[in-house]
C-alpha cells in the first residue's frame, strides 16, 4: 500500500496491542480492506465473500489468514472461523455494511454486533477516507497512485450492555450502538482530515 500510495494513518495506537479485538471499517472502494490491512499495527482477518477465492487470489488470501464467506447463507463455517480468529486473540476485519457502498456506515447487519457480544471483543471503529474522491489515470478503477489515502483509528468500545445477553432484542439494542458510535467516529475523522 506504501508503494502504491501515500497512506497516512491517524490513531493507531488506539488499536490494543494484544488480545482479541474488531476493527469496523467503512467501506466504499475495493481498496478499503487492502489499504487497512496494510497499514494496520497488527496482522487482520477480513470475513470476504467466497467470489473472491478465485484462481491464484485463493491461496493468496488463504495464506494471508483471510475468511472465506458466503454471503448468501448464514455461513456456520465463516462464523466459526472468525469467533476462532477472536478466541485466539487475534483481529477481526468486519465492513459491518455487508458490502461496499456510500462508506458512511448508513445501513449495518446484525454480523457485527453478534460477533462483538459473543467474543465480547472491544470494537475499534476504522474510517478509510479518500480512497472514492478521484479515478486514476492509468487504472480507472483505482484511485490514482501516490495519492492519499486517510486511515482513522477510533477509540475502542465494548458494544454489548454489561448483561451478557446475547438476545435477539440485545443485538438490536448492540446494533444501534454500534452505529451510533460508528457514525460519530466517521464524523470525526473527517473533520480531523479535511475530508
Amino acid at each position: 500500500m506504501y508503494g502504491l500510495w501515500k497512506p497516512r494513518v491517524l490513531g493507531a495506537w488506539r488499536v490494543p496491542a494484544s488480545g482479541p479485538v474488531i476493527l469496523a471499517v467503512n467501506h466504499a472502494h475495493n481498496i478499503d480492506g487492502p489499504m487497512l490491512m496494510g497499514t494496520a499495527p497488527r496482522p487482520v482477518h477480513f470475513l470476504i465473500k467466497k467470489e473472491a477465492f478465485i484462481g491464484p487470489l485463493d491461496p493468496f488470501l488463504r495464506a494471508i489468514g483471510q475468511l472465506k464467506v458466503d454471503r448468501t447463507v448464514a455461513d456456520r463455517a465463516a462464523i466459526t472461523d472468525a469467533l476462532g480468529v477472536l478466541r485466539d486473540g487475534g483481529v477481526l476485519g468486519i465492513f459491518p455494511e455487508g458490502t461496499r457502498g456510500e462508506g458512511d456506515f448508513a445501513s449495518l447487519r446484525a454480523g457485527l454486533a453478534y460477533f462483538a457480544v459473543r467474543s465480547g471483543a472491544p470494537i475499534v471503529p476504522v474510517a478509510v477516507l479518500g480512497s472514492t474522491e478521484r479515478r486514476g489515470r492509468l487504472i480507472r478503477a483505482l484511485p490514482p497512485l501516490r495519492s492519499r489515502v486517510d486511515v482513522v483509528f477510533g477509540d475502542a468500545f465494548e458494544a454489548g450492555d454489561g448483561t451478557g445477553r446475547r438476545t435477539r432484542k440485545a443485538l438490536d439494542e448492540a446494533t444501534a450502538r454500534i452505529q451510533e458510535r460508528l457514525t460519530v467516529h466517521l464524523e470525526n475523522a473527517r473533520r480531523l482530515t479535511g475530508r
